[in-house]
């Protein structure tokens, strides 16, 4: 029998990821892979936290034997020929299997990730948008490698951490994105901050050019993601994955404040009363990151020769005194209708 093929998925812009086909499942005892030394985190279908499990050992051992809810709906302990019969039929699920990242930053001692919201308005040519707001999810349970089972230490997700007996309600776990980032300027300079966060606008326009080609998308439509960035030790950004239908539901009335400002922008960048020119490159609490090439903060055509002085329209977690800019835009628009009229 031949080895069945695990398929990694962009390992160089993330840590390694792997889909688990059926074959792994079922006979994962039969494979010897090195590489699959743990800790992994390993994902199911269902939604969002709800199928994430934190493993020490191979992933296929965590995946092997768990039955589908078909499979254990099935016949009789003694029935043997009416169970073998199904076993053809019983669809078995399957996982992704994503390499721990075990040195993840900490701030007071509590592991955290990024969740950053980009607007697609079209692949092909590729145009997107980054909000400046988002927060940083942070675990409730001091970090550490030797409780690998325990989800309130390893997850962020609020679906996870809103459960943890000492969840404080009002508190939430959660920065806003202008904190964490006032408070890594703090610790390691503006230079460094500017770099680490350079890195993860790289991860948002490679991650969106990998799948440029494949995705379906019609041109009046658009879609609004939530990537979640983990940041280690060394201040390397990783790419953890990147949510299709991100939640919108508020855990605190910062939380609310955000999301309802995102939503109003998404839907002026939408701009169905059509009053923007297309040529603006922020929008509310929206900039303009990509837009079939990179974005300069300077006017004019950027020049991309040397790179050396190409500076991206983006600022993530930077001031954002959307209510001001939109009141200056659309003052702005009016006034050319009228010059034009």
């Amino acid at each position: 029998m031949s080895r069945p093929k695990m398929t990694s998925l962009y390992p160089e812009k993330t840590q390694r990821i792997y889909k688990l086909p059926e074959l792994i499942i079922q006979q994962g005892h039969q494979i010897q892979e090195p590489k699959l030394q743990g800790p992994w985190i390993v994902k199911g279908k269902r939604a969002r936290a709800e199928s994430i499990d934190p493993v020490q050992d191979h992933p296929h051992e965590h995946t092997h034997g768990r039955p589908s809810p078909q499979a254990r709906m099935g016949g009789s302990e003694g029935d043997t020929r009416s169970s073998d019969n199904q076993k053809d039929d019983i669809p078995v699920e399957n996982y992704v299997a994503q390499r721990y990242i075990e040195n993840p930053y900490l701030i007071g001692g509590r592991k955290f990730d990024l969740r950053v919201y980009v607007l697609v308005m079209s692949y092909i040519p590729l145009q997107a948008w980054l909000y400046r707001d988002g927060f940083a999810r942070f675990s409730n349970t001091r970090f550490t490698l030797n409780s690998i089972d325990d989800q309130y230490v390893h997850l962020t997700n609020v679906a996870v951490q809103k459960t943890s007996p000492d969840y404080h309600p009002k508190k939430g776990c959660k920065w806003m994105l202008q904190r964490f980032r006032q408070y890594l300027a703090s610790k390691h300079g503006p230079e460094a901050v500017e770099t680490l966060f350079r890195d993860i606008d790289n991860i948002f326009v490679k991650s969106l050019q990998s799948v440029q080609k494949v995705i379906i998308s019609d041109k009046h439509c658009f879609e609004l993601y939530g990537y979640d960035i983990l940041i280690d030790q060394d201040l390397k950004p990783w790419l953890l994955e990147v949510n299709a239908s991100p939640s919108l539901t508020a855990s605190s009335q910062e939380d609310y404040e955000l999301k309802t400002c995102l939503l109003e922008d998404t839907l002026h960048v939408v701009d169905m009363e059509a009053r923007l020119t297309g040529r603006e490159k922020r929008v509310g609490g929206f900039d303009l990151m990509w837009n079939d090439g990179p974005v300069s903060r300077e006017e004019g055509a950027p020049d991309l020769s040397g790179m050396g002085n190409f500076v991206t329209n983006t600022h993530l977690g930077c001031v954002n005194d959307r209510k001001k800019q939109l009141r200056e835009l659309f003052c702005s628009l009016q006034v050319q209708k009228k010059a034009s009229s």
